[in-house]
């Protein structure tokens, strides 16, 4: 079950935020599957920003739908402990807020695994400092690691410097951390930490 919500952040930093806030106040364990999607500017006029989804494990499903039920019933007041008021939702059938629109794409990319940034995942905290491939592969939940401009896929004995900051994307149904060339052989995320809080760059 894949939860989407939206609260028009304008920057990554201020989504990422959102996400951990709203995985907390759910009660979702700390490795459940979190993404920011970048939303484009629609035909009303509507800003580009940016989205967020979860996936709710079954052993919560029940309870996270009720949550969301209980936000359509109160028409947007803060019925979910610890999440802003201003939050849409989107859950199966589902649906609350005027920003709900975003909050089911960011679901349906979710789901179908063909878009979203991935920042929360299982293994995120075990990759710090400098690991191999073959290590970074083995402790989480990534599934593959490509090179930008690079036919080949690195050999698990690369070595890839993290900076504390790893965040894949969905890419051909895989999570997938794309890297690029670092010195001394090494490779790095391509996604650098901080980046500028422009969601734009990040469609």
């Amino acid at each position: 079950m894949i939860l989407g919500f939206n609260a028009g952040s304008r920057t990554l930093q201020q989504a990422e935020h959102l996400l951990h806030t709203v995985a907390q106040a759910l009660g979702l364990p700390g490795d459940a599957i979190g993404c920011t999607h970048f939303v484009p500017a629609d035909a009303a006029g509507g800003d580009p920003h940016v989205a967020c989804s979860l996936a709710v494990p079954q052993s919560a499903a029940e309870s996270v739908a009720e949550s969301v039920a209980a936000s359509v019933a109160a028409s947007g007041s803060e019925s979910v402990a610890g999440v802003p008021a201003d939050v849409s939702w989107v859950l199966g059938e589902h649906r609350a807020g005027p920003l709900a629109d975003g909050a089911a794409l960011a679901a349906a990319e979710h789901e179908a695994r063909r878009g979203g940034r991935v920042v929360a995942y299982p293994g995120r905290d075990l990759l710090t400092g400098t690991v191999r491939v073959g290590e970074l592969l083995g402790r989480s939940a990534i599934e593959r690691v490509v090179v930008l401009a690079s036919p080949d896929p690195p050999g698990d004995d690369v070595l890839v410097a993290t900076a504390d900051h790893v965040r894949p994307v969905w890419r051909d149904g895989l999570m997938t951390l794309q890297a690029m060339p670092a010195a001394g052989g090494r490779i790095a995320p391509a996604e650098v930490p901080n980046p500028t809080p422009c969601c734009a760059d990040h469609a």
